[in-house]
């Protein structure tokens, strides 16, 4: 007996998402394509405005994009790794 998974349909809405997880038996479809998430739930009250140098910010720039994130949340994330882990040091 074989249990090939089904691919994900393509959800056009988040109301076709939400019908979609609510209903389907996810069990039944192929997640391997999918990757962790990180979701920014805090506000964001405070700006910060810095000058660098152009070529670091243009390999900031390209490591946000090859995580397909934009460049701000890619410095907020490393600014958040970063307090984490001197927080445990």
């Amino acid at each position: 007996m074989s249990t090939r998974l089904k691919p994900i349909p393509v959800l056009r809405s988040d109301e076709d998402a939400e019908d979609f997880v609510a209903n389907a038996d996810l069990s039944e479809y192929d997640l391997s394509g999918f990757k962790p998430m990180h979701f920014e739930l805090e506000p964001k009250s405070a700006s910060l405005n810095m000058r660098l140098p152009a070529a670091l910010l243009d390999a900031v720039k390209a490591r946000a994009k090859a995580r397909g994130i934009p460049y701000t949340r890619y410095v907020r994330m490393l600014l958040e790794a970063d307090v984490a882990h001197r927080r445990h040091s």
